[in-house]
């Protein structure tokens, strides 16, 4: 079985037991193990919103343009190619109810991850998520033992920086490899996150760390010179469409190839570093390119 769904009933993770454990037996040494989380706005079970039938199917539905297969364009529908869980939760209501939510996922993360790892020792668990996904994910890392993540990559993540670096100082934290895809068409939604859920006091990851990790890379994929070098390096990814955009981290033509090179094993986060340009761009660089520079407002994100 190459997809395993999993929904979060408060912190316990609910899923088939026997699939998963019989799906983990079949699993090629060396394939990835893909967890896959969604974020706000979608919930298990509630029509149109179910991620299981949305982005996280193999098989979703056609009429809906967003719907995006993650699994089938990370190549997972396969018996050798990998295996992946589909991670539902409850992320609709206000975006304050689902930010608590997310938190408590990940206590459900961190008991999935625990049973994977039970079943078999020997196996560490990669990460797909999105916006509030990634506070699931972040949430998790603390509560589980070293070595229990292996890669984790994050899309526009809805994430504070302090919450972050708390999770990735953790010892599971401190073992596993986060690439950050960010993109300044994410700028208005960090922005909100900021100021509905810490009244500004916060800043989100979308702007990076207070101080370079090792084992955590930013990649910004509207940056020109971050396209130019993925294309050296055989990933070409769509020219950009949007000034604002919450979901081209996984919407743009060609992304998901670099996914599945990451998640492969096919490319390191280092040798990607290697060949990066520096930094990011600066908050508002896709909003306002052509306007003359004003001073810079005391928001989070921007130095004083």
């Amino acid at each position: 079985m190459p997809l395993v769904q999993v929904t979060a009933e408060g912190p316990k993770a609910s899923f088939d037991h026997e699939a998963l454990r019989a799906a983990l037996a079949d699993l090629p040494c060396g394939a990835p193990v893909v967890v896959m989380i969604h974020g706000f706005r979608f919930a298990p079970g509630v029509g149109r919103h179910c991620p299981h039938t949305h982005i996280l199917s193999l098989t979703p539905n056609r009429a809906d343009p967003t719907a995006i297969s993650w699994p089938r364009h990370l190549r997972l529908g396969g018996r050798n190619a990998g295996l992946a869980l589909a991670f539902g939760w409850w992320a609709r209501g206000t975006i304050w109810h689902a930010h608590r939510e997310a938190a408590e996922a990940g206590l459900a993360l961190a008991s999935l991850v625990a049973t994977v790892r039970e079943i078999d020792p020997s196996r560490s668990v990669d990460i797909l998520a999105h916006s509030l996904g990634a506070r699931v994910v972040l949430s998790a890392l603390p509560l589980v033992e070293a070595g229990a993540f292996g890669r984790i990559i994050l899309m526009a993540a809805a994430e504070f920086r302090a919450q972050a670096e708390a999770a990735i100082d953790s010892p599971a934290g401190l073992r596993a490899e986060v690439v950050n895809i960010t993109t300044r068409e994410n700028d208005m939604f960090d922005l909100c996150i900021e100021t509905l859920i810490s009244a500004g006091a916060e800043c989100c990851v979308g702007h990076g760390l207070s101080k370079p990790r090792a084992n955590w890379l930013d990649l910004q994929i509207d940056r020109p010179e971050t396209v130019s070098a993925l294309a050296g390096l055989g990933f070409r990814l769509a020219p950009r469409r949007n000034r604002v955009c919450h979901w081209s981290p996984y919407m743009r033509p060609g992304v998901f190839h670099l996914y599945r090179a990451i998640l492969n094993r096919e490319i390191s986060p280092a040798l990607l570093r290697a060949h990066l340009p520096a930094g990011q761009e600066a908050r508002w660089a896709r909003l306002w390119p052509a306007l003359p520079a004003f001073p810079r407002l005391p928001l989070p994100g921007n130095p004083a």
